[in-house]
């Protein structure tokens, strides 16, 4: 399993190379299952297994992260990491070149990890790792301190801190607790992978048709509105951690809103051609677009800070129209069949999807250059609008509508 391990790992480094490169010796030299493992030992102090990590409270935090095992922490009736038992994935932080050696302590025999398997000094590890003995247990011990926090638990000036009480008066300063949450790591992978599986699984999917077909199915259909999506890591999210990696930096947002009451004055968008026509006259819309039309005459300079300001307002005027939309849905579905409506299709399918029988194809597109178009109307007069404004409103709208279509939110 060992020697299997590293061969795929050099095949993978040696078909980048040409046959005659002279790196491939050297690398051969390295993935020698004594040099690797040697190497390995050395490296996989730069990394650290965890449950609960503090890289996604604030990037630059360098205080403690925590391994310890759910089934060990208190049972309490409110939803936790202790709910995870002993199926958990740990997560590892550190520095993301060494993830490899994790990758390498994941692989499991019969059963059990090599990481575990080190930590309890099984003797099988120990002769399939060296001949040696002493340097077999050397390693193993290495390997073992995985998951053990490095050096003194501590933490951070930009780590999160609140003062807990714990006592019956609010003015003595021994009342209170001083705690210092960390991000329950483990428990955002398992919801993420709940999350995916009700969403975008074959068994799910085969649930949602059987339910619109109105036919039993064995697997129930779970919706979860309104979720939100915290970016954590940018375009690195291996620098947080690698279960952030593997969830491509989403972490899943439940959403945590009172009730929607549907108002009086939320009435169908009927007897006009456009819905922009009524987006338009709210009150949050003008004032944003007042603002964005004087930024823009007072003829910015052409750097980031003003691309990013002006990208800002944008941002906010499709917040406003996705909150526009979510009005709209708490209608009653169908209401986009009244005679009085005169919206186009791709509108209806918007405001109304659950009232329509199957959106256009090009829903996204084309509600993206329709605000595009408006919002170039809406500055003309002053401004000279024209198609590079057009492309760039566009450009940003249809960018937010894939990424909550990508999230099941469309």
């Amino acid at each position: 399993m060992i020697t299997e391990f590293l061969a795929q790992r050099l095949s993978a480094k040696l078909e980048k190379l040409a046959d005659d490169d002279p790196k491939r010796v050297e690398l051969q030299t390295q993935f020698l299952p004594a040099a690797w493992l040697d190497d390995a030992a050395r490296r996989v102090g730069q990394i650290q297994a965890v449950t609960h990590s503090l890289k996604p409270i604030h990037p630059d935090a360098k205080g403690s992260s925590l391994y310890r095992e759910p089934a060990t922490l208190p049972p309490l009736d409110e939803l936790g990491s202790h709910a995870l038992g002993s199926q958990f994935d740990a997560d590892v932080v550190g520095n993301a070149a060494a993830l490899d050696v994790y990758k390498f302590l994941k692989l499991e025999h019969q059963g059990q990890s090599l990481l575990s398997l080190a930590a309890a000094a099984d003797a099988d590890l120990a002769a399939a790792l060296s001949d040696d003995a002493a340097q077999a247990q050397a390693w193993m011990q290495a390997f073992a301190g995985l998951s053990e926090a490095r050096g003194r638990l501590s933490s951070h000036s930009l780590a999160k801190q609140l003062y807990w009480p714990v006592g019956t008066d609010p003015h003595d300063d021994a009342s209170y607790h001083l705690l210092a949450p960390l991000y329950p790591t483990s428990l955002v992978h398992r919801v993420y992978q709940t999350l995916q599986d009700d969403r975008f699984s074959d068994e799910a999917k085969a649930a949602r048709e059987a339910r619109k077909a109105r036919v039993w199915h064995e697997r129930p259909v779970r919706e979860y509105p309104q979720l939100a999506i915290q970016q954590l890591g940018g375009t690195k999210p291996q620098n947080i951690s690698q279960l952030n990696s593997e969830r491509r930096g989403n972490n899943v947002l439940l959403a945590s809103l009172p009730p929607v009451w549907q108002s009086a004055d939320v009435k169908p968008v009927l007897g006009t051609d456009s819905l922009f026509k009524v987006f338009g006259r709210r009150s949050e819309v003008r004032r944003l677009t007042g603002q964005l039309g004087r930024f823009l005459q007072s003829e910015p300079a052409r750097n980031a800070d003003a691309r990013r300001q002006r990208e800002n307002w944008v941002e906010a005027l499709l917040e406003e129209l996705m909150l526009f939309t979510a009005e709209q849905q708490t209608l009653a579905p169908g209401w986009t069949a009244d005679a009085r409506c005169r919206l186009p299709a791709t509108q209806c399918a918007w405001l109304d999807p659950d009232g329509v029988e199957a959106p256009p194809s090009d829903l996204i597109d084309e509600l993206a250059g329709d605000f595009a178009n408006w919002l170039n109307h809406q500055l003309r007069d002053p401004l000279p609008m024209g198609d590079a404004e057009y492309l760039s409103w566009r450009k940003q709208a249809r960018e937010l509508f894939k990424s909550m279509e990508r999230e099941g939110a469309l």
